[in-house]
């Protein structure tokens, strides 16, 4: 597996995502990297219908990371492009980011004292046009909420920008991973990741 403090020196790592969650795992793990968020309109125009949830999340991250590849065209150093986009499905329905409150607390309901997956699509581009495309899964059970448990939380504006309303690193309790990643909920499955930066390095050698 390759990690941080092996990535090679002359190589930009470029996180093709705004989110500070993806950020955060990134630093923990000790790399180096730079922030280059793709446009609002490719997340916003995507066609989503059709899709399955671990389909949908593989081709938004593809569509970010491409994104992201034509602001990189003029670059001549070696670089990587990792782009991610998670969703949540529960009961055969794919939740992404709510609207609004209204939505969060739609979304809150129909998980509440449910089993539930998190799906992380994984994007790596190279400089050398080298694509490497993954899904991570993490199997996660709500508790059982009280309606004013969920007018509390909702009260907080955590939900905001959460792939079904909710985010397992705020730390609430009534999130429990039952199998997969943790850092896959969070927003980017960080033993996957470094595997296929892995592969992507053994791709290039050969």
């Amino acid at each position: 597996m390759l990690m941080a403090e092996n990535l090679p020196d002359d190589v930009r790592l470029i996180l093709a995502s705004q989110s500070p969650r993806r950020r955060a795992l990134l630093q923990e793990a000790g790399y180096v990297f730079e922030v280059l968020a793709p446009d609002d309109w490719v997340e916003s125009s995507f066609v989503t219908k059709g899709l399955s949830p671990t389909e949908l999340a593989l081709q938004l991250a593809h569509a970010k990371a491409k994104n992201v590849v034509e602001k990189m065209t003029r670059d001549v150093r070696p670089w990587v492009i990792v782009s991610a986009d998670t969703v949540v499905e529960v009961a055969n329905e794919i939740l992404g980011k709510p609207h609004d409150r209204n939505d969060a607390l739609r979304m809150l309901r129909l998980l509440n004292g449910k089993h539930q997956f998190v799906h992380t699509g994984v994007c790596l581009i190279s400089h050398a046009g080298i694509e490497l495309k993954r899904v991570g899964s993490t199997k996660l059970k709500m508790d059982l909420l009280l309606e004013d448990q969920i007018e509390e939380y909702l009260a907080t504006d955590q939900w905001r920008g959460k792939a079904g309303a909710f985010g397992y690193q705020d730390g609430w309790d009534w999130l429990h991973v039952i199998e997969g990643e943790e850092s896959n909920i969070v927003g980017l499955p960080m033993k996957m990741f470094a595997e296929m930066l892995c592969d992507l390095f053994n791709f290039q050698r050969h």
